[in-house]
């Protein structure tokens, strides 16, 4: 089993950037598909971007497509959001998630398709 977390959270003004972390512990983190998810006050959940084994597949919300960017280093075990031109409406609790992907090589948006989860950290977007 893997364990996530996250780290990098903070408060930024409007237009800034914040590069998010999430390391991840065992031995088979390559085999894990990995996602980013974001929760506000009040909302539920939802989907932010997602990246393959290898990291060749990335996917993204279209309301983060062209200002974030997903990465991933396997021998680091730790996957990466680059977050630029940071809005308010972007501030949220973000969540770090996992699943086993055996030899499926694309990605996953579905929040109920990941097992393990990180416990989440802060990011704040002043205007």
């Amino acid at each position: 089993q893997v364990q996530l977390v996250e780290s990098g959270g903070g408060l930024v003004q409007a237009g800034g950037s914040l590069r998010l972390s999430c390391a991840a512990s065992g031995r088979t983190f390559s085999s894990w598909a990995m996602g980013w998810f974001r929760q506000a006050p009040g909302k539920e959940r939802e989907f932010v971007a997602a990246i393959s084994l290898s990291g060749s597949s990335t996917n993204y919300a279209d309301s983060v497509k062209g200002r974030f960017t997903i990465s991933r280093d396997n021998v680091k075990k730790t996957v990466y959001l680059q977050m630029n031109s940071l809005k308010p409406e972007d501030t949220a609790v973000y969540y770090c998630a996992a699943r086993t992907s055996a030899s499926y090589s694309g990605t996953y948006s579905a929040r109920r398709e990941y097992a393990v989860w990180g416990q989440g950290t802060q990011v704040t977007v002043s205007s």
